[in-house]
């Protein structure tokens, strides 16, 4: 990189770092609200009569949180031989006793969330272990994580882990939920922390040749079949990129060289497209010239990290089969709100009701009696010779996608366990122009379909 395009990098770091960085204001209502409800944990734990105690961790923990976050991540620290029984009810205690007004949420076990002074607040219970590896829950480890981040992160190397969140979340690559499936808060700080910086992580990550791997702590790689590996400094069995796609490792990739080539604020802060109307996704439909299906049904009542790898399966159920019926999926894609849509552009929504079937050769004897008669006596066209093989065209089960999609076949194709009970509920299948009709929920959504970016 140019010494002159890595000073014109700067000066956008210099521009992105005044939106982002915290000032002293929010540092201090945040350190404040920490030592309330810390104390707070403290006056319930001596109430319960319970040698525990609390450390706060996450971004907030580490000064890598961006100015407008409001998340504050207690986690109660109970010792590792207390039994997972008294765990649950005492954090359950703890946490309602600091935060009142909370309400209870359920990871691997209980927690109590909530808000205070403006902040968003979880306390949630663990296990004192000795290392990251030696789990009793798989929440034990973040101390551990804080622990290893906090005695390496300075602050100049805290704001570059805030710019390089800033562009993922620009991209639209940051997050470890399982519908993004993006890079996560540790994950970013660890790649940072490897590289020494922001403009260092992008020169390297623009050369990336997947699969990348970085073992911090030099503990040796194990069998990771991922695209990025970053071996957890805190747990050598755990690749802390494991959630993180290809298609996310791609993008970074994508954005890391578009930026070393062109620096601008510009990416750091994309937001949400204008979303289509109904009569612009009919034109897209109409110069596209091809035939979309749409699975409509009301979306099933489970969390998101739920509902996302079902309608990810569904979705690749629904394709590969319509693929397999010959309908030519061009692309699919999967959104939900409301209402959950599993969506199929095909080049070609109607077939002839004939089909060609390959069978096999005729010096294979014993397969090729066996497919000469099972239609020899049947309303196929055939058999006959193709080459040294046999062959039929036999008529086919569907010669409409639509008539597929409204039959019980959908229900054959590999389903999330909620997709197919809520489509058990009933369902629509819009087709062609008629999916212009999505854009009333889903205008968003159809703008990225139909005008996609990397």
């Amino acid at each position: 990189m140019p010494e002159s395009d890595s000073e014109e990098l700067s000066r956008v770091v210099a521009r992105v770092r005044e939106r982002i960085d915290p000032d002293a204001a929010e540092r201090s209502a945040l350190s404040e609200a920490v030592d309330a409800l810390s104390a707070r944990v403290g006056e319930a734990l001596d109430e319960l009569g319970v040698a525990a105690d609390v450390v706060q961790v996450g971004s907030t923990a580490r000064g890598t949180w961006l100015s407008g976050d409001r998340d504050i991540d207690l986690f109660v620290r109970f010792p590792e031989g207390t039994d997972r029984e008294s765990l649950e009810r005492y954090g359950l205690a703890v946490g309602n006793a600091v935060l009142p007004d909370g309400r209870e949420e359920y990871a691997e076990h209980p927690y109590v969330t909530g808000t205070f002074e403006g902040f968003d607040v979880d306390l949630v219970p663990c296990f004192d272990v000795n290392d990251g590896a030696s789990l009793r829950s798989a929440v034990d480890r973040t101390p551990h994580h804080n622990d290893y981040l906090q005695s390496r992160l300075d602050d100049e190397l805290a704001a570059e882990v805030r710019v390089f969140k800033r562009f993922l979340k620009g991209i639209g690559a940051y997050g470890s939920d399982l519908r993004t499936r993006g890079f996560s808060g540790y994950l970013t700080e660890l790649l940072v922390l490897e590289h020494g910086g922001f403009e260092s992580l992008l020169r390297a990550a623009a050369d990336w040749h997947p699969p990348v791997e970085f073992d911090p702590e030099g503990h040796g790689t194990r069998s990771f079949d991922d695209p990025l590996v970053v071996v957890d400094p805190t747990d050598p069995t755990r690749n802390v990129a494991a959630v993180c796609s290809a298609e996310n490792v791609a993008r970074f990739q994508h954005y890391a060289r578009e930026l070393l080539a062109d620096p601008s604020v510009a990416p750091f802060f994309g937001g949400d497209p204008d979303p289509l109307s109904s009569e612009e996704v009919r034109e897209h439909v109409r110069r596209r010239g091809t035939e979309p299906v749409a699975v409509v049904f009301d979306a099933p009542d489970v969390v998101e990290d739920q509902l996302y790898p079902q309608l990810y399966k569904s979705i690749a159920g629904v394709e590969s089969e319509l693929s397999r019926r010959g309908f030519d999926p061009v692309r699919t894609a999967t959104f939900a709100a409301d209402s959950a849509v599993l969506f199929v552009e095909l080049a070609h929504r109607t077939l002839p009701s004939v089909e060609r079937h390959g069978g096999p050769p005729v010096h294979v004897r014993e397969h090729a009696e066996g497919f000469f008669d099972a239609y020899a006596d049947g309303d196929a066209y055939g058999p006959f010779l193709d080459g040294d093989r046999y062959a039929v065209e036999r008529e086919r089960e569907f010669t409409d996608a639509v008539d597929l999609l409204e039959s019980d076949a959908l229900f054959e194709v590999g389903l999330g366990s909620h997709v197919e009970s809520s489509l058990g509920e009933g369902y629509a299948v819009l087709a062609g122009e008629d999916v212009g009709t999505l854009a009333e929920e889903f205008g968003v959504e159809l703008v990225r379909y139909f005008d996609p970016r990397p």
